[in-house]
C-alpha cells in the first residue's frame, strides 16, 4: 500500500449529489528526516504521530504491508520509554509482529512492523486489517507515552509532561544496504544516467580542449642543467654561424669548441665537490 493508493472519499453534506467527492489521503508523504528504509521495510508514508514516535505505511521486496511503529529521538533517548515500548511489542500477539530491530541497539531508535496486512484489493476484510494494524501501532506508542493511563486521585497541579517531548524528529536509523537506486523510481534511474552521462561528456571535453591548446607548446627553456657526480658540467659550443662583422672563418670552415681530453672544466654548482677543500663556496656557509 503506497501513499498514493490508500485514500477516503468525503463528501460534504452542503454538497450536490453530482459534485465530485474530495479524496483525503489516509497517509502523508514521507519528510526529509524520515528515514526510508527500516530493516527489511521500505516506508511510503506517514500515518500518524506523536510525541513517542511515528507510524508509518511500509511494504517490503515481496510487497508484503506493515505498518510500522518508530520512536522519536526524544523518546529513543529515554531508558524509560524503550522498556515501554519493547514491553507493549512483548504484549502484542506473536503474529501480529512482523518484525523490530533489537533493544539492545542504544544508539538507534526501536521500531516494531505491525501486521499482517493483506494486498488492497478493495474488500473490507483488506481495509480491516490495516485499520487493526494501525490501531496496534498506536498502542506502542501510547504506552509509551503513558497517555491512557487512568489518573488516581483528584486532578491538581500542573498536569504531567515527559521532558523529551519537545524533540520530536524520527530517531536516529541505520540503512544497510543503502536504499540507493532500489528506491528510485523509474524516471528518478534516468534521471541519474543522464547526469552521470552529462559528467562524462563535460570531463571529456575539458581534456580535449587542454590537448588542443597545450600541444604545440615549446618546451621549457632553458633546459635543466644536471650536475655530474664530481659537481661540474662540460659545456660544448658550435656556432653555425658567425657574428654580423666578424667576417666568415678562414676556408669556409665552422670553428668547433669541443671538451678537451686534459682536465675538465668545471662549472661551480654550489655543490662542493669534496669536504674541506679550500676556496669551495660551500665551505664558507
Amino acid at each position: 500500500m503506497t501513499a498514493t493508493e490508500s485514500h477516503t472519499e468525503v463528501r460534504p453534506a452542503d454538497a450536490p449529489a453530482d459534485a465530485p467527492a474530495r479524496v483525503i489521503p489516509e497517509s502523508l508523504p514521507l519528510q526529509p528526516e524520515d528515514p526510508p528504509r527500516v530493516g527489511e521495510f521500505w516506508l511510503r508514508g506517514r500515518l500518524g504521530a506523536n510525541a513517542a514516535g511515528y507510524l508509518y505505511t511500509a511494504s517490503d521486496e515481496t510487497g508484503r504491508d506493515a505498518v510500522v511503529a518508530m520512536m522519536t529521538e526524544g523518546s529513543a533517548d529515554d531508558a524509560a520509554a524503550r522498556e515501554r515500548f519493547v514491553n507493549a511489542v512483548d504484549e502484542l500477539p506473536e503474529d501480529a509482529v512482523l518484525a523490530h530491530n533489537d533493544a539492545d541497539d542504544d544508539d538507534l531508535a526501536l521500531w516494531v512492523a505491525v501486521g499482517p496486512i493483506r494486498a488492497d484489493d478493495g474488500s473490507s476484510a483488506a481495509s480491516d486489517e490495516h485499520l487493526i494494524a494501525e490501531r496496534r501501532g498506536e498502542e506502542v506508542l501510547s504506552a509509551v507515552l503513558m497517555d491512557r493511563v487512568p489518573h488516581v486521585g483528584r486532578l491538581r497541579g500542573p498536569d504531567f509532561r515527559h521532558y523529551w517531548e519537545s524533540r520530536r524528529r524520527p530517531g536516529l536509523f541505520r540503512i544497510w544496504p543503502l536504499p540507493w537506486p532500489n528506491a528510485l523510481r523509474p524516471a528518478s534511474r534516468w534521471a541519474l544516467v543522464l547526469a552521470l552521462l552529462t559528467m562524462a561528456l563535460i570531463m571529456a571535453l575539458a581534456v580535449f580542449l587542454a590537448w588542443l591548446l597545450f600541444r604545440h607548446a615549446a618546451p621549457l627553456e632553458p633546459q635543466p642543467v644536471i650536475p655530474t657526480p664530481t659537481g661540474t658540467v662540460t659545456v660544448t659550443i658550435t656556432p653555425t654561424t658567425p657574428p654580423p662583422g666578424t667576417g666568415s672563418p678562414t676556408n669556409g670552415t665552422t670553428p668547433s669548441l669541443t671538451p678537451s681530453t686534459g682536465p675538465t672544466t668545471g662549472i661551480p654548482t654550489g655543490i662542493p665537490s669534496s669536504p674541506g677543500t679550500p676556496g669551495d663556496p660551500g665551505d664558507k656557509f
